[in-house]
């Protein structure tokens, strides 16, 4: 619940900042102002906009940084408290079915000794001693 809250803070402070950053001035912008274009003095007064506007974006930005702060917070928490640790945890022992002695094929004797398995490989050259 107060992981939403704070979510709602970081994506209102986040979109507000954004919104100031667009609507302010630059540096440069002043030089114009005095050429006859003082627009900003009628609607935030003789001050203009600069100071209402940087302590605005000032306020926003501390709020998103506290709900930056406050986000880790809550994802630590909630990798500590939810996380698997793969070392403490066991494995299912795997069931091995052993099939009974009885039902197996005997194995081909051939001159007292068992028979090779089948194969589609040639077979090997027999060695000769030198």
């Amino acid at each position: 619940m107060i992981q939403t809250v704070v979510l709602i803070i970081q994506v209102t402070a986040s979109l507000g900042l954004i919104g100031l950053v667009l609507l302010q001035q630059g540096k440069g912008a002043d030089a114009g102002a005095s050429f006859g274009s003082g627009a900003s003095q009628t609607v935030f007064g003789s001050s203009g906009s600069g100071n209402f506007l940087t302590r605005t974006t000032a306020v926003l930005a501390t709020l998103f940084f506290l709900a930056s702060l406050g986000l880790a917070y809550f994802s630590k928490h909630a990798t500590q408290s939810g996380a698997v640790n793969f070392d403490t945890v066991a494995a299912p022992a795997a069931k091995v079915e052993k099939a009974p002695v009885g039902d197996l094929p005997a194995a081909p004797v051939v001159n007292n000794k068992p028979a090779a398995p089948a194969s589609d490989l040639p077979a090997a050259p027999e060695k000769t001693g030198k």
